[in-house]
């Protein structure tokens, strides 16, 4: 192999099978995007030629994906994009995530099906400006109107996807979500549990202290949550005060190819699961409530349930449904606790 190459040439080389990456993979100009579906090959063309932009389709690097994106790095200078499926966006966020002292893998990720002018708009622009000028109408401001349109587009695809109040998934992620990291555990005979929780007497801090505090408070959840978690699990706001984590099993640590992430992976679910909730109930026990003003007292505190696969559910509307079962028996049981499906004693509340 040759050494990194520099940039300039506007050229793609896309690595895996495009056709299920991309939406316009059919029209793309050969003279400007080259494919190879498999890595090795792939490699090969990035140490031969020069390229812009590098683009990797994740689920056919498999659990190889660390080894590639460290060939591709030492062969090219290139800017590296994965091109992730929903339930691979959490590696790939963590992939394209600054680590001091640690090189970044790959630079940024698309969430698949996705357009070539998403993935790489230079090269769309490229083509473009390759049309003769005869065929592109009369409007010469026509790139730069289909560049505007193509970022709102990815700006309304990031709002379909994420609650507005806390950043964090909404609910239609969530459950699309789950559903396919299910199909994906049954075809690896992998782990999922889903935690659903909500505020105790959350009404309450929206009634005396008014919503601006409750939307505040809300927030500061989202933010404590996401601390708890490890990296890949994926946590949602499903509606009003309610939340959910998806735990998971990450096929590409597990596998030994990347381990960016030094949080322990080799819990048991659900156990994993109460550890993180009961790592929660105490960070929010523990926020500052300076927000409700001079006489705010008390702390907050969670009531949850979890349900895991394949031992309490085979599909994500068994799972949620019998989560959220569990969380009202933890209601009942006099909240601040979480609950197991059908194990009521074992809760954060017990637990030392």
């Amino acid at each position: 192999m040759t050494g990194p190459q520099p940039q300039g040439t506007g050229r793609v080389l896309l690595i895996g099978q495009v056709g299920k990456a991309l939406l316009d993979a059919r029209g793309l100009d050969r003279r400007l995007c080259e494919t190879r579906e498999n890595v090795l090959d792939g490699i090969d063309a990035a140490a031969r030629n020069v390229f812009d932009t590098i683009g990797v389709v994740m689920d056919d690097a498999s659990s190889q994906l660390g080894s590639v994106l460290r060939a591709l790095r030492r062969s090219s200078t290139a800017r590296i994009v994965l091109l992730a499926r929903m339930y691979e966006e959490p590696i790939a966020r963590r992939l394209t995530t600054p680590i001091p002292g640690e090189e970044k893998l790959a630079d940024e990720y698309c969430v698949c099906p996705v357009s070539l002018a998403t993935l790489c708009p230079r090269v769309v622009q490229e083509q473009r400006e390759r049309i003769p000028s005869e065929s592109q109408g009369p409007d010469s401001r026509a790139p730069a109107a289909s560049m505007e349109l193509e970022r709102r587009l990815r700006y309304l695809e990031r709002l379909a996807t994420t609650d507005d109040l806390t950043g964090l998934k909404n609910r239609r992620y969530i459950w699309e979500f789950t559903r396919q990291i299910l199909d994906r555990a049954r075809q690896a005979d992998r782990r999922v549990t889903i935690l659903v929780f909500d505020i105790d007497d959350f009404k309450h801090y929206n009634d005396v202290y008014g919503h601006m505090a409750g939307d505040e408070i809300l927030r500061q959840a989202a933010i404590l949550m996401r601390r708890c978690c490890r990296s890949h699990d994926v946590v949602g706001r499903v509606g009003g005060d309610e939340f959910t984590v998806v735990f998971w099993d990450d096929p590409y640590r597990t596998a030994g190819e990347v381990s960016r992430d030094r949080r322990s992976t080799t819990a048991e679910h659900p156990t994993e699961a109460v550890f993180v909730a009961k790592r929660f109930q105490q960070a929010l026990g523990n926020a500052d409530l300076h927000l409700l003003g001079p006489r705010g007292e008390g702390v907050l505190t969670i009531s949850g349930g979890l349900a895991s696969f394949p031992r309490d559910g085979s599909t994500a509307e068994q799972l949620f449904e019998r989560a959220d079962r569990a969380l009202l028996e933890a209601k009942r049981g006099g909240k601040n606790r979480i609950h197991l499906v059908g194990e009521p004693r074992n809760s954060i509340a017990d637990m030392g």
